[in-house]
């Protein structure tokens, strides 16, 4: 895994203040960064598959009953 560096610009005694906490800034920087893209992710699928039923004329409730019964089928 390669890694990039990431410059951002933060108020002085926000810096000051985790450091002297001892938060793992980069960690803390990367975790959110992480959880941003899953949610930007999720909502990029979200209004593709609902785009797709409409274009099927098909309600997302429809969808998860007959995603549900083709499970129970099984």
């Amino acid at each position: 895994m390669s890694t990039v560096v990431l410059s951002v610009r933060v108020r002085r005694e926000l810096k000051e203040e985790a450091e002297r906490l001892g938060i793992d800034i980069r960690a803390v920087v990367e975790k959110a960064l992480e959880e941003e893209v899953r949610r930007a992710k999720r909502e990029r699928f979200q209004r593709i598959l609902e785009k797709a039923l409409r274009s099927m004329d098909l309600s997302v409730e429809d969808w998860v009953r007959a995603v549900r019964e083709e499970r129970e089928e099984r």
